[in-house]
């Protein structure tokens, strides 16, 4: 049975708006760890990650380059850097940051972040895809569904809650989604697959 978990986050415009209401709601014991893709420039993501770490009980912050994942912390790609995840041995992941192509135009890229995802087969994932334009995400998540060793569960933020309804949509309708959920039900939809 998979207890090692990690939940991946990809939002865009308006992601900043989610996240202040997703965050907060994680306790500050959450087992697992919140890795997150929001479509910003430098330095932006680092006044993001220092209001919502005022804000949660969990810890949020900016990755660092070759930093391990823990449990109980969410980590917020930099703007203009590609955040990824390497692992180290069979208990320990870190993460790795690098500023190679833009992927449809986005670095950080949700998709470069799943294709990653692929090592850690011996983990559950959940992913979800907040609100946003355009489809990053939707060929990471096709990656990952492709992977039948993953222990896999993906969510979409429904249109009705979503600012830009453009990331979700385009993984609803690559059919890579498992769920849709309004923003307010994410963190009890997100809770009930971390066992």
């Amino acid at each position: 049975m998979v207890s090692k978990q990690l939940i991946c986050i990809g939002s865009s415009t308006g992601g900043p708006r989610a996240l202040q209401h997703l965050l907060p709601q994680f306790p500050d014991d959450f087992p697992a760890a919140i890795l997150i893709v929001q479509h910003m420039p430098p330095v932006f993501t680092h006044l993001l990650a220092k209001r919502l770490d005022a804000l949660s009980n969990l810890h949020v912050k900016e990755a660092e380059h070759n930093e391990p994942v823990k449990n109980g912390i969410a980590y917020i790609a930099p703007g203009g850097r590609h955040m990824t995840v390497n692992r180290v041995s069979s208990s320990r992941l870190t993460l790795q940051l690098d500023d190679s192509t833009p992927i449809k135009s986005h670095r950080p890229s949700i998709d470069r972040l799943f294709y990653s995802l692929s090592q850690v087969d011996d983990y559950r994932l959940t992913t979800a895809i907040l609100t946003g334009m355009g489809s990053d995400g939707t060929n990471g998540l096709k990656h990952l569904k492709q992977n039948e060793a993953l222990e896999f569960y993906s969510i979409a933020e429904s249109e009705k809650s979503c600012i830009v309804y453009g990331m979700p949509k385009s993984a609803v309708n690559a059919n890579v989604i498992d769920e849709i959920v309004e923003l307010e039900k994410m963190f009890e939809t997100i809770s009930k697959n971390v066992q």
